[in-house]
């Protein structure tokens, strides 16, 4: 996994949500994670944003723990943001997100785990 900064939408301050636990283990890892989720101040520390939009710095992957139905908006949004790549969670999938990452030029990954692919990408 090359990108640094790392948008992980649908952050929780929850410590028995998946979200919480990778965001943990990509701040462990070296990587810039910004937090968005809407209404929640901060997550591990990091303060929250909103939406993307309000990420004032290049954003290497927006990371989504949000179910598929909320996620072609999710895409759109990360397309005006200038993310470089969308990554749907393990579990999560969706030919519209797909189709409008794809088409703007985004890398894809979708039912996967950020976690879990740079824990073996690490060997």
């Amino acid at each position: 996994m090359e990108s640094r900064t790392i948008a992980l939408v649908g952050a929780s301050p929850k410590p028995w949500r998946p979200s919480h636990d990778v965001m943990a283990y990509l701040l462990e890892a070296g990587f810039r994670v910004i937090p968005v989720h809407p209404g929640c101040d901060e997550v591990l520390g990091v303060a929250c944003v909103s939406r993307l939009a309000e990420i004032e710095e290049p954003i290497d992957l927006v990371d989504v723990f949000r179910r598929a139905e909320h996620t072609p908006e999710v895409a759109r949004e990360a397309v005006e943001a200038g993310a470089k790549a969308l990554w749907l969670q393990s579990g999560i999938v969706s030919a519209e997100a797909r189709e409008i990452a794809e088409a703007a030029g985004l890398d894809y990954v979708e039912n996967a785990c950020t976690k879990v692919v740079h824990k073996v990408a690490l060997g």
